[in-house]
């Protein structure tokens, strides 16, 4: 078990099968979707605080790589902003209950969000990033100079692009969502 994560004991994907069987998600969706089940990440900072108060957070071993990553884009002339970090398992429940209150069918939902439990948000390692003047969590991020600065630099950070095209997971091509190493030690 790494330092802060939650082990993956039997309750763990135990608790996961259940919700999956209460949102009427197939118990096979992970094997199906080619994803892992995600640890939630125990040790987390906050990286930014919203206007309405909320904290976003991140692992502690994430926060100072995720700091670099923006302070060397800035220096560029690039704004990266944090849109979402760190959620658990029952936020990601919620974000999925609450579409499917609005009317959205099961299977269009999870081509836009992760079962609870895989979500690489669980882990405080994912980031979805905005910058000025572009529609959050949109594809058009994929033309903005933010998009290609992370192409060319954020690998350098321990972060890469978790959804690109064509990947094999069943989500929608996603420019905005990065994931870092764990834990990411950057050469001095």
């Amino acid at each position: 078990m790494q330092h802060g994560m939650m082990e993956l004991d039997t309750a763990y994907p135990a608790r996961i099968r259940r919700i999956l069987g209460e949102l009427g998600i197939p118990e096979d969706y992970g094997a199906r979707r080619q994803l892992e089940l995600q640890p939630e990440e125990t040790d987390l900072e906050t990286a930014r605080v919203l206007t309405d108060g909320r904290h976003l957070r991140l692992s502690r071993t994430v926060l100072p790589a995720w700091q670099g990553l923006a302070a060397a884009a800035a220096s560029d002339g690039i704004s990266l902003l944090l849109i979402s970090g760190f959620r658990d398992v029952d936020h990601q429940r919620a974000i999925i209950e609450g579409k499917r209150a609005r009317g959205i069918p099961l299977d269009e939902i999870l081509r836009v969000n992760a079962a609870p439990g895989y979500s690489e948000h669980h882990t405080g390692r994912a980031v979805d990033i905005g910058t000025p003047g572009c529609p959050p969590l949109t594809e058009a991020f994929e033309q903005t100079q933010a998009f290609q600065w992370l192409s060319r630099h954020a690998a350098g950070f321990g972060f890469r692009l978790s959804y690109p095209r064509g990947h094999p997971h069943g989500f929608i091509y996603e420019p905005w969502h990065w994931m870092a190493a764990a834990p990411v030690v950057r050469p001095e």
